[in-house]
């Protein structure tokens, strides 16, 4: 089946007369910049559409002011997600630098708040908001050569680093996280403003209920002290510790309308043969969390992308976990989108699209009894890509996967069942059966229609 009937525009109203009716609590689309319409009118050219603006049909509401809707994923479950929907206002505040996001972030514990974010705010910076180099954070005992000669495999051995060195690169990273993490606690809106609202170098870490996360662009939540694990793989690997947001114990959040990414900041140099990995993931949901809905937005450039649980241990995530993954755009990412543990996860409408095999692991992670509901998916991948590459094993044994459509090279699209080529293709085989149908889905797109909805409203759009 074909893309859309005359692929030469895609516009709102094209979509709703191929059946598109927007969902509850948002616009259709938001306004596309233009650095933005350029990128994405790349993607639709490897789809063989052409992009032209959506109206904006939602111009002048107060974006603070939204809450998910009644149907819109795990999310909506229970109470449903509100955030800081109904602050006073006194509890609505406009930031544009770090000391005012944290002030805005800390004031009046519990009570519902709306922070609008405008312009870009930077995470590396000191209490007055002056820039702050890897070098400032760093504790007197540790250097970067220093680290390297103390614990070179070649005479360190595959043990994992320890002594003064190591102590001093844990200070380093506890200096850097004092600045650059920030909790979001219960009752909280974060809404950007414009489209170019940008929480670059941060992460924001969500341990409450009833959070939203809109309309943001996260960029480059970088570690400037990476830590050499010898026992991670083969070879050993460099691990970092920021994400761009991490959802910890977190329950009833919404993530909706963002742009994750690395910033441009790829170009890393090779220490004991790896990559020295400045980045952990883009948003993790770990500890517990749960009643997540994360939709219409734009993943891209990234490796280790969207982790849901932590451990292979049943500590905190039996019963919890419960995620919703719909139409979002995964571009060039190389792995976990998402991979997940223990949850039921209802993955669906995204849209993967991968240009270079040699930088793509996978894209869904089947993890310690995790039970993947996914439907309704578009990849576009490059020719000779196996088929049965696009499921991971990570020691679970289901997968339900039905609707999915696979672009490849210069083909058209065709159906293909991600289960049967997985089993195919690996040992063990994984079973159909994950014992549970989502309820909670306010529109369920047909996968044809995925590239033109989703290049058209992921992301991060214009909010004012």
């Amino acid at each position: 089946m074909p893309i859309v009937t005359d692929p030469t525009t895609v516009t709102a109203e094209r979509l709703r007369g191929n059946g598109y009716v927007p969902r509850e609590g948002r616009p259709a689309f938001g306004r596309i910049g233009n650095t933005r319409r350029m990128a994405f009118a790349g993607c639709f050219a490897l789809l063989g559409l052409t992009l032209t603006a959506a109206p904006a049909a939602a111009h002048g509401h107060d974006p603070g002011r939204v809450v998910l809707g009644a149907h819109d994923g795990w999310a909506a479950a229970t109470t449903g997600t509100t955030g800081g929907a109904a602050a006073e206002p006194g509890d609505v505040r406009t930031v544009t630098k770090h000391s005012e996001l944290a002030a805005a972030l800390a004031a009046h514990p519990g009570a519902p708040k709306i922070v609008y974010v405008r312009g870009t705010i930077e995470g590396n910076v000191d209490a007055h908001d002056r820039p702050v180099s890897c070098e400032g954070f760093a504790d007197p005992g540790y250097t970067l050569p220093g680290y390297l000669a103390a614990y070179d495999p070649a005479t360190w051995g595959k043990v994992e680093p320890s002594g003064p060195l190591e102590e001093a690169r844990a200070r380093s990273q506890a200096n850097q996280a004092a600045q650059v993490v920030l909790d979001v606690g219960p009752n909280t809106t974060i809404v950007g403003l414009g489209d170019r609202a940008t929480l670059h170098g941060l992460t924001l870490r969500v341990t409450g209920d009833n959070v939203i996360l809109r309309n943001l662009r996260f960029s480059d939540a970088h570690d400037c002290f990476p830590q050499w694990d010898p026992l991670d793989g083969a070879d050993g690997n460099w691990n970092s510790e920021y994400d761009n947001v991490d959802l910890v114990g977190a329950t009833h959040v919404w993530v909706d309308h963002n742009d994750f990414g690395d910033g441009g900041n790829t170009a890393q140099p090779t220490y004991f043969g790896r990559k020295y990995e400045v980045h952990d993931g883009l948003l993790d949901i770990v500890n517990g969390s749960d009643l997540v809905t994360v939709s219409d937005n734009r993943l891209h450039d990234h490796d280790k992308t969207m982790l849901i649980g932590n451990t292979d241990k049943p500590t905190y995530d039996v019963g919890k976990l419960r995620v919703s993954v719909h139409h979002n755009l995964f571009s060039e990412i190389g792995q976990r989108a998402p991979r997940v543990r223990y949850g039921q996860v209802h993955v669906y409408d995204n849209l993967y699209l991968v240009r270079d095999p040699a930088a793509y692991t996978y894209s869904l992670g089947v993890g310690v009894e995790s039970r993947i509901y996914a439907e309704n998916n578009f990849f576009r991948l490059p020719a000779g890509l196996p088929l049965g590459a696009l499921v991971e094993y990570w020691k679970g044994t289901v997968l339900h996967a039905t609707g999915t459509l696979v672009a490849q090279g210069a083909d058209r699209p065709r159906p293909v069942d991600l289960l049967a080529e997985y089993n195919a293709a690996n040992d063990p085989d994984l079973g159909p059966d994950v014992g549970w149908t989502p309820a909670l889905v306010s529109r369920l797109d047909p996968a044809w229609q995925v590239p033109a909805r989703v290049l058209a409203g992921a992301g991060s759009p214009h909010a004012e």
